[in-house]
């Protein structure tokens, strides 16, 4: 039997997803093949032992899970040399918790999907599930995110990336350049998931406050055209054995109204958009959609997994974002493609651990 140490929670914004994540996998795992360390990572950044509990971290849209802090902490292994954990309870007490086989980092966001955990565990040797240093850092970051694509052929919508000094600095050049992309426009955190902190603008007198918004959550943000057209999403994983990546069928986000896919549509509205999938493409339209899913994966050294989001103008599809740890409980579009391309939530779950145990860091 493997040990996984599954870390969920973490300090950014999406805490709350990435609980219900946890809920999902501790819900599906297999418990004949698997024991499960359940590391929960409090919005301060504490690395606590969390009940093995699956009901404690269900999505309620009402109540949002979180990581207590219980007064435990985790320590990982002190070197490379060894794969042991050890747990300190409250009342100051040291215990194993056994070596570890794999960690599977279910983390949203900075600090978690951006490649630092990712950095921890290769430190101390761990073998873990997902993306490494490189395309996490990159998936994380839209701006460099589009850039890679961009250089390696893979359509994406204009954008302008500008910090507040940059704001503050030249308003005028700026404007000018954000205009230049047309109306509407959305605004957005270059290092943020989940639509936090995104806005759509209509009108460039609410620019300022859309920026306001995005800076909140990160040092930069992105003034991007909006785009026309269908929002299409697919899964990807790495191909096993050096055989070539995989991307499932597609699924379609149909919002509700003239709104957007933001996080209230997600996670909190089960009106406010629809899921469908698979969706509506030709074999002609989803082949080349997969092309250029798994172009994209590729151009960022992807490795394990992710979901790679389009809009599909009834002519072109053009990548929105890259999401190298995509949401990940039973009912998340990522799961919900390779549910509709024959791979069950814990088959899922199994050939993402099996990924992470055969990747080459």
């Amino acid at each position: 039997m493997l040990t996984v140490a599954l870390l969920f929670g973490g300090r950014s914004s999406e805490h709350t997803i990435s609980c219900a994540t946890a809920g999902g996998v501790l819900s599906a795992i297999d418990r004949s093949a698997y024991r499960v360390i359940p590391i929960g990572i409090t919005l301060d950044g504490a690395f606590t032992l969390q009940p093995d509990d699956a009901g404690l971290f269900a999505m309620d849209p009402a109540n949002m899970p979180m990581v207590a802090d219980n007064g435990t902490r985790v320590h990982f292994p002190a070197s490379a040399t060894s794969r042991e954990f050890t747990v300190t309870d409250a009342d100051g007490r040291t215990t194993s918790l056994g070596d570890v086989d794999v960690a599977f980092p279910i983390l949203h966001g900075p600090y978690g999907e951006d490649g630092t955990v990712q950095g921890l565990l290769e430190l101390v040797g761990i073998p873990y599930v997902g993306n490494g240093v490189l395309a996490s850092a990159l998936g994380m970051d839209k701006h460099y995110t589009k850039t890679v694509l961009e250089a390696a052929g893979v359509s994406v919508a204009p954008w302008v990336t500008v910090s507040p000094a940059q704001w503050r600095g030249d308003n005028t050049l700026w404007r000018g350049r954000a205009a230049s992309l047309g109306l509407p426009v959305f605004v957005k955190p270059a290092r943020a998931g989940s639509s936090v902190g995104v806005t759509k603008v209509v009108s460039l007198d609410d620019l300022d406050a859309a920026l306001d918004i995005a800076w909140a959550e990160d040092s930069t943000a992105l003034i991007e055209s909006a785009i026309v057209g269908r929002e299409i999403e697919c899964g990807v994983l790495s191909g096993r054995d050096g055989g070539p990546t995989r991307v499932s069928v597609a699924g379609e986000i149909i919002v509700a109204g003239d709104g957007f896919y933001d996080f209230e549509a997600k996670y909190l509205d089960d009106s406010a958009a629809q899921l469908v999938c698979p969706a509506d493409l030709t074999e002609g339209e989803l082949g080349q959609m997969q092309r250029i899913a798994a172009r994209a994966f590729e151009a960022i050294n992807g490795s394990g997994l992710a979901r790679v989001d389009f809009f599909f103008t009834g002519t072109e599809f053009v990548v929105n974002e890259l999401n190298t740890m995509p949401g990940f409980t039973p009912i998340s579009m990522f799961p919900k493609c390779w549910s509709a391309t024959g791979m069950t939530y814990p088959e899922l779950i199994d050939e993402l651990i099996t990924l992470g145990l055969s990747a080459v860091r």
